[in-house]
């Protein structure tokens, strides 16, 4: 396999799909360009310590959270070896189990419950301070305290590849009027995130030592975004329009086992975190991150952006547990993203508002010379990310989204 596929033995993330015309999802594990049908091992007895289930239904055997995964993973890996012909040399298994990802219709990896935005890259967060509050430190006092956040809309979580209609909205035009029409500066973020299994009752808080056995996986986030209804809108309640229309997410789990060998202490936080945020384990990952933009009149994308995943201050561990410590009930399906991840130096930045410094400078299209302060109708917006081995790349593949004009 070719050593810079983001799918090899190493990764086995874990997607959901449709294939030959049925009607029900199901569920898989991605090699190569292949998928691997979980649900048909499960029936061929190949894949045994898993929770039953009925193939017209939602899928459960994530229900049991990142044990049933690791079992999976574990089973599925031995099948690919090299010297075992269960599947190799069985031609009606193969045919049953083994599909090609050009073939068939990648959903959302888990239907999400509820999806909430933190926004622990500090370096977006520092940058838009400077950009919109000048005259005072870019931070907000809370910042170095707590992961900040807000609560997204689940519906208008989409799997990559959905088209986004430019989104409508009142915002300001003057000192004296207001207007609504078609966002004039949409935008996207460059973020990560991890959906949770169910673990705590209402009002049970969770100690960080145990968060991790919530997280099922991660996966590549954009959270596009409206800056100008955003900007009119946010005051004093924060986000609503100029987010809720479409975040974009990649269709595979990246499992925290397959990122292990990522795993880095993250940049010191000072002032030390209050006891219960204090995380025992390093909870930061060395990924590389990158962002692509081709208009429609480009034959290829340009890359915009790369930065990396340990930028971000607060980390997957601290997020979540933050999110329960006032007795929140964490569930299964729930997607939790980590904010713009943006790096210290400009082509490092998550966002077009950074890259554009707030539209002040136009970044160039080096292929048809055109520019670009915000997102254009027809433009697509590709984020991809991975961790690099020796010899071996684990990522999330792609996540992108091509921009059609307002309803």
């Amino acid at each position: 396999m070719d050593q810079d596929s983001p799918f090899p033995l190493q990764n086995l993330p874990f997607c959901s799909f449709r294939a030959g015309g049925n009607a029900f999802r199901t569920e898989g594990v991605r090699i190569g360009d292949m998928l691997i049908d979980v649900r048909e091992l499960v029936e061929a007895d190949l894949v045994t310590g898993t929770k039953g289930f009925d193939r017209h239904v939602n899928f459960s055997l994530i229900d049991d959270g990142p044990a049933t995964l690791r079992i999976i993973r574990r089973q599925v890996a031995e099948l690919l070896r090299d010297d075992c012909g269960t599947l190799r040399d069985n031609v009606a298994l193969r045919q049953r189990v083994l599909f090609r990802v050009d073939g068939v219709e990648l959903l959302v990896p888990i239907e999400v419950n509820a999806f909430v935005d933190f926004y622990s890259g500090i370096h977006h967060a520092s940058n838009v301070g400077r950009m919109f509050r000048p005259d005072q430190p870019p931070l907000l006092p809370n910042y170095r305290h707590l992961p900040v956040a807000y609560n997204g809309r689940a519906s208008s979580v989409v799997v990559s590849g959905t088209p986004i209609h430019r989104p409508s909205g009142i915002t300001r035009i003057d000192a004296d009027t207001v207007a609504y029409g078609p966002t004039r500066e949409l935008d996207f973020e460059l973020e990560l995130g991890f959906f949770t299994r169910g673990g705590n009752a209402m009002g049970q808080t969770v100690d960080i030592g145990r968060i991790e056995e919530m997280i099922l996986g991660v996966v590549l986030v954009n959270d596009w975004s409206a800056r100008d209804i955003q900007r009119f809108e946010y005051q004093p309640l924060g986000p609503f329009l100029g987010k809720s229309f479409a975040t974009s997410i990649s269709p595979y789990l990246v499992t925290l086992d397959a990122l292990e060998p990522f795993r880095v202490a993250g940049m010191p936080q000072e002032p030390a975190p209050l006891p219960h945020l204090k995380s025992p384990l390093d909870g930061h990952y060395n990924l590389v991150l990158e962002v692509w933009l081709q208009s429609a009149r480009m034959t290829r994308p340009q890359r915009i952006s790369h930065g990396n995943a340990r930028d971000l201050y607060w980390n997957f561990l601290q997020q979540l547990t933050h999110m329960a410590s006032n007795g929140t009930q964490i569930e299964t399906g729930d997607l939790y993203a980590t904010g713009t991840i943006s790096g210290s130096e400009p082509g490092t930045y998550g966002s077009l508002l950074e890259l554009s410094w707030r539209g002040q400078q136009p970044l160039t299209l080096d292929e048809t010379g055109e520019t670009r302060t915000f997102l254009e109708d027809g433009d697509t917006l590709i984020l991809t990310g991975y961790g690099q081995g020796d010899g071996y790349r684990v990522g999330f593949g792609e996540v992108h989204g091509t921009v059609v004009p307002a309803h």
